[in-house]
């Protein structure tokens, strides 16, 4: 599962590598839900590895080389999810989103606190982008499957398949 990259999203936000690398160690344990909604009968799927991958020859908007956290998860196979892993397996659910927290939020401008700058996510200025730089992680609470990620990559990128009678990988 790509769970976060380095590329700027749909909220005009991006995580650097120092962040994702951080995230990864975070993230490693934690449970996939649905939408984000944190219930116990939400809970799909667990995150047993994680780390930052690196894409040669791929670039992110900024023109950098592209990265992402890619975790690995796992779930049981029961009969109460068959239809949700029929739904992975089929490409149907894919798109995931992580709940994290973050320390700061700076201007890719200006390097102030977002926020308290006049710069407008979103907007150029003398050719740069302006965009919030999330750093400093304090928490990962979950990743989710969800219809429209922020961040565009963010997915399950494989998984195995009926021939793992035990557990699916995403």
């Amino acid at each position: 599962v790509v769970l976060c990259d380095n590329d700027v999203d749909r909220q005009m936000e991006r995580f650097d590598e120092e962040t994702l690398e951080q995230l990864a160690r975070m993230f490693v344990g934690k449970t996939g839900i649905c939408d984000h909604q944190p219930k116990t009968a939400n809970q799909l799927a667990r995150i047993y590895q994680a780390q930052v991958e690196y894409f040669p020859g791929k670039t992110n908007l900024l023109g950098e080389p592209y990265c992402a956290v890619v975790a690995k998860a796992y779930m049981v196979r029961t009969e109460s999810n068959r239809d949700l892993i029929l739904e992975i397996e089929a490409g149907i659910k894919k798109e995931v989103s992580v709940g994290c927290s973050m320390g700061r939020s700076v201007c890719s401008i200006c390097g102030a606190e977002s926020g308290t700058c006049t710069h407008v996510r979103g907007q150029t200025y003398d050719g740069k982008l302006c965009f919030a730089e999330l750093k400093d992680p304090t928490d990962a609470y979950e990743w989710s499957f969800v219809a429209v990620p922020a961040q565009r990559n963010a997915g399950v990128v494989k998984h195995f398949g009926p021939e793992r009678a035990e557990l699916s990988q995403l």
